[in-house]
């Protein structure tokens, strides 16, 4: 039952359309002096975020609090991706790095919110956008289980889940957070089963 829950939430999120939101970071900030290039740097930059702003926009989604909107915290990320460009050395795959840098920033954009209000509960204004099709009432309430369980988890959880839920291998998993694989399979078994504990008396 958990698989059936995970798999509808990948079908949803995958269906979050990011075109209007990249098109403005993109064409907002180009004049901007922070997001100023040569040319070669520009497009170099700009076919990264294209490549990679799906991954970025879902990890935003779930770590949105409100008042602290997801166009929000993309832009940070966006930008903080920009700023650590030249740092880059290629020694892990850009998608890898482009991940370590959504979590970490939308993990520091959620703590500090936290120190400010500590009963704020996060996933809170999650919304996500169907592109073609409303789910009936079913799916939404499966939905919200799942989403309501995940915020319930640790910290460190949460940002396995996160990456669990974008179909990422544990291997990659271990790489973007600094954990061997082993100790990722034996955390998603132990978050498979809170998770499934969690979500089936909602649903009862």
């Amino acid at each position: 039952m958990l698989q059936e829950f995970i798999n509808y939430y990948l079908n949803k999120i995958n269906e979050i359309s990011c075109h209007i939101l990249i098109t403005f970071v993109t064409n907002n900030n180009r004049g901007q002096k922070k997001y100023k290039m040569q040319n070669q740097e520009n497009l170099i930059f700009n076919q990264i975020l294209e490549d990679n702003k799906a991954r970025i926009y879902r990890i935003c989604r779930i770590y949105a609090v409100s008042p602290i909107e997801p166009q929000d915290l993309f832009q940070e990320v966006v930008f903080h991706i920009w700023k650590s460009y030249s740092t880059f050395k290629g020694k892990s795959n850009i998608s890898t790095w482009v991940y370590k840098i959504a979590l970490n920033v939308c993990n520091r954009s959620k703590m500090q919110f936290e120190r400010y209000n500590s009963k704020t509960t996060r996933l809170e204004s999650i919304q996500f956008v169907h592109s073609e099709t409303t789910p009936d009432k079913g799916e939404q309430l499966k939905y919200k289980a799942l989403r309501d369980c995940i915020s319930l988890l640790k910290e460190s959880e949460k940002s396995i889940v996160v990456l669990y839920l974008d179909d990422l291998p544990y291997k990659k998993i271990a790489v973007i957070t600094d954990l061997t694989e082993n100790h990722i399979a034996v955390k998603m078994k132990r978050i498979k089963k809170l998770l499934l504990k969690c979500i089936t008396p909602k649903l009862k």
